[in-house]
C-alpha cells in the first residue's frame, strides 16, 4: 500500500466533495449526540487543514452547555503545539477570539495560553480503517504523543465517509483510536 498517494487521493477527494457542507452538518451532529453522556472536562481537537471536518463550533457549544448545568464544571478545550524538539503535541487552552500565532506548519495555535491535559481527544482522519486504525499525513506526531501522555486520553477519529479504507493493512507502530465518528454516525466500535 502506497500511504503517500492513498494520502494524497484521499485529501483531493475530501476537497472535492459536493456534499461537504451536508456531510459536516451531519458530522457536527453524531458528535453533539455523542458528546452528550461524556463525562470529560477537558477535550483535545485540532484547528482543520485540507477540507478536515471542524470539530471546534461542536466543542464551543459543548462547554458552553457545561455552563448552563446545575453544578456547572469548567468545560476546557485544547489545541496541539507541536514540540519541535521532542516532535510531539502539547495542549494549549483554546477559546473562540483568544489569541492565535501560526506554527512552524502554518497552523493556527493557541498564543500564550495554559498548557492542558485532555481526557477525551478528537484527531483527525485523512482516512480511517476497521479495527479502529487511523490514516493521518505521516508525521507521527499523534502516535509519539498519545505514547508519551499518562494517563493516556480516549480518542476518537473524526472523518467523513469518503474516507473509509477498507483494506487498510495497519503497521505495528500504528495504534487504533478508542472510537471513530463519521457523518452516518459511530463507526468504530461497532
Amino acid at each position: 500500500m502506497d500511504k503517500t498517494a492513498l494520502r494524497r487521493t484521499l485529501v483531493q477527494q475530501r476537497l472535492n466533495m459536493a456534499d461537504r457542507l451536508q456531510c459536516a452538518d451531519d458530522l457536527q451532529r453524531v458528535m453533539r449526540i455523542w458528546l452528550v453522556h461524556r463525562p470529560d472536562l477537558v477535550i483535545g481537537a485540532y484547528w482543520p487543514i485540507k477540507g478536515e471536518f471542524d470539530p471546534l463550533p461542536v466543542l464551543h457549544r459543548w462547554k458552553e452547555d457545561g455552563e448552563l448545568l446545575d453544578k456547572p464544571q469548567r468545560r476546557r478545550i485544547g489545541l496541539p503545539v507541536i514540540d519541535k524538539v521532542t516532535k510531539t503535541m502539547r495542549f494549549h487552552a483554546w477559546h473562540p477570539g483568544c489569541p492565535m500565532e501560526e506554527d512552524a506548519y502554518g497552523i493556527p495555535k493557541p498564543k500564550d495560553t495554559e498548557v492542558i491535559t485532555p481526557s477525551l481527544l478528537f484527531v483527525p482522519c485523512v482516512g480511517y480503517a476497521p479495527g479502529g486504525y487511523r490514516l493521518g499525513y505521516g508525521g507521527g506526531f499523534y502516535d509519539r504523543t498519545l505514547s508519551s501522555l499518562s494517563p493516556r486520553p480516549f480518542t476518537v477519529g473524526l472523518g467523513f465517509t469518503q474516507g473509509f479504507i477498507e483494506d487498510f493493512l495497519p503497521e505495528p507502530h500504528d495504534v487504533p483510536l478508542d472510537a471513530i465518528l463519521n457523518d452516518n454516525g459511530v463507526v468504530w466500535p461497532v
